[in-house]
C-alpha cells in the first residue's frame, strides 16, 4: 500500500486529505475546504451513495475527487477475488451514475487489505490507498487533540484520514490546516500523487509504503 509522492505534482512539502464516512457535516467541511481554495479526496461507500447522492453532487460540483471506500464496508480480505470485483465495481457504478467520473482509487474498509486484494482491485486498473496519519476524529477527542495529533504526525506525502460525521472535526480542521500552510504545505488530491506505470518497471514500494521512481 502507498502513501506517495511525486516529485513532479507536489511541492517540497504536501499534504492529502483522505475523508470518508458519514454525513453530518459534508457540507461545512466542503465550505472549510473551499474557503482555503483545496481540493481533497473523499472515499464513499457504495450505500452512502444510495442514502446521500446530493451530497455526493455536492462534493463533485466543488471539485472533490469522490473515490470508492467499497460498496457494503465488507472486510476484503475474508472475499473471494470475485467478490472483491464485484463489490468494487458495484460502488465505482453508483458514483460514475452521479459524477461521471469512474474511480480509479479506493480506500479498503477497516484499512485492511492483503496480497489478493491488492491483485483483485489492480485487476480492475485501480490503485489500493492506505493513509500514514490517523487523526483519530471518530474516536470523538477534542478538536485541539485532534490538531496536535496531525500536526505532529505528518510529513511530505502524507495522507491524513478524516471522517465526515466526526463530531469535532469542523471545529479541528481550520486550524490543521492553517499551521500547516504557514509550514510550507500544499494540499492536493491524492489522484494527483500516484506514479503512473508498473511496480518494479516504473517505480518500486519502500518499506513506508511509498512509491518511488526507478531510476533511468
Amino acid at each position: 500500500m502507498k502513501k506517495e509522492r511525486s516529485p513532479e505534482l507536489l511541492s517540497p512539502r504536501g499534504r492529502y486529505l483522505s475523508s470518508p464516512w458519514g454525513n453530518e457535516d459534508t457540507q461545512q467541511l466542503i465550505d472549510i475546504l473551499g474557503q482555503y481554495q483545496i481540493k481533497a479526496t473523499f472515499f464513499v461507500v457504495g450505500e452512502w451513495v444510495d442514502k446521500y447522492p446530493e451530497s455526493v453532487k455536492a462534493l463533485h460540483e466543488a471539485g472533490h475527487e469522490i473515490m470508492n471506500h467499497s460498496n457494503t464496508h465488507a472486510h476484503y480480505n475474508s472475499l473471494s477475488t470475485e467478490e472483491i470485483i464485484a463489490d468494487v465495481s458495484a460502488c465505482n457504478d453508483k458514483i460514475e451514475a452521479i459524477t461521471g467520473v469512474r474511480p480509479t482509487l479506493i480506500r479498503c474498509p477497516y484499512g485492511e487489505y492483503d496480497d489478493h486484494v491488492i491483485a483483485a482491485i489492480r485487476s480492475m486498473g485501480m490503485e489500493p490507498i492506505q493513509w500514514d496519519v490517523d487523526s483519530l476524529d471518530w474516536k470523538e477527542i477534542p478538536a485541539d487533540e485532534i490538531t496536535q495529533r496531525v500536526v505532529s504526525r505528518v510529513c511530505p506525502g502524507s495522507i491524513v484520514l478524516f471522517h465526515n460525521a466526526a463530531i469535532h472535526t469542523p471545529e479541528a480542521l481550520p486550524g490543521i490546516i492553517q499551521s500547516l500552510l504557514q509550514e510550507g504545505y500544499t494540499f492536493v488530491p491524492i489522484s494527483q500523487i500516484i506514479l503512473p506505470g508498473t511496480c518494479g518497471t516504473d517505480y518500486t514500494i519502500d518499506h513506508t509504503g511509498r512509491q518511488q521512481p526507478c531510476e533511468g
